[in-house]
């Protein structure tokens, strides 16, 4: 899927209302601003800044943008320069590898952005067996590890997109050698999984669909992370959470997945937005 008919699959009806702020603040650890407001163009620095100042104003006053091709991580780039409550990851989207796409020159110029003082992350990479066919596996798989090298030799954090690929997943990162500091984008594994994620000292990122009826397995294993090992998201305009799933979502709606977390782990919801910044700031630098 194209990321302008990613778009336009994700926004539909009017953006809901802004949650109630939360007590304290927390990060919005994977957002594309740049598919939320404009689909495959630049949106406008105005818009753009509206949006971050919603977010500012329920409690999430930091981003992380999310790059899924190299227009488009050079725009996360350009906006984490220009903008102090964003840092930015850059990567070749693991279906847009699938599809040939992470070419020598493409992980070259992946590469140089990685060394940007804003850019923090390399991601989102990984393997996706859901979207992309057995035609693509090899080529993904090797734009994985290569990104892999890349964000272990810029010192950087690596963002892991897996999707029906858990176990292939690990074999890549054991065998290739993972970075010091991965998270695991949208984490939709079972608690087995969880573990073997944990055990190895990664995070564990959860978005929206946290919340949604059908996820238990997504709340048991959120329920047996170590705190410390937890990130929040929105992957905005995808996975809205509850109550306002099917909606176009936007790092303003953080609030429901922050207190649908708290209620899950038993944290208090203020706790809980202390460890959720202590744990980005670990991963990504201070901003």
């Amino acid at each position: 899927m194209s990321r302008s008919a990613a778009s336009r699959a994700n926004r539909r009806g009017e953006p809901p209302p802004s949650p109630e702020p939360l007590p304290s603040p927390a990060v919005d650890s994977h957002t594309h601003l740049d598919i939320t407001l404009d689909g495959d163009r630049r949106p406008d620095d105005a818009a753009v800044d509206d949006e971050i100042a919603a977010a500012v104003a329920v409690g999430v006053p930091r981003l992380v943008q999310v790059g899924v091709d190299v227009p488009s991580s050079r725009w996360s780039a350009e906006l984490a320069a220009r903008h102090p409550r964003v840092l930015a990851a850059v990567a070749v989207h693991p279906n847009e590898a699938g599809a040939g796409a992470a070419t020598d020159d493409a992980l070259a110029e992946i590469d140089r952005l990685a060394g940007l003082p804003r850019v923090r992350a390399v991601g989102e990479t990984g393997l996706d067996r859901y979207r992309t066919g057995p035609d693509g596996w090899a080529a993904q798989e090797a734009s994985f590890r290569a990104h892999a090298r890349i964000a272990a030799a810029r010192g950087v954090a690596l963002v892991v997109h897996d999707r029906d690929a858990h176990a292939e997943v690990l074999r890549v990162l054991d065998d290739e050698g993972a970075p010091e500091q991965v998270v695991m984008h949208c984490f939709s594994g079972d608690p087995g999984f969880a573990r073997a994620c944990v055990e190895r000292g990664w995070v564990l990122s959860f978005a929206g669909t946290l919340t949604f009826a059908n996820a238990g397995h997504l709340r048991e294993t959120a329920a047996l992370t170590p705190v410390d090992q937890l990130l929040v998201e929105t992957d905005a305009p995808f996975l809205t959470p509850v109550p306002h799933r099917g909606r176009p979502n936007g790092s303003r709606l953080v609030p429901h997945t922050v207190r649908a977390l708290a209620e899950v782990t038993g944290v208090p919801l203020a706790e809980l937005c202390a460890h959720l910044t202590s744990t980005a700031e670990r991963l990504f630098g201070p901003w």
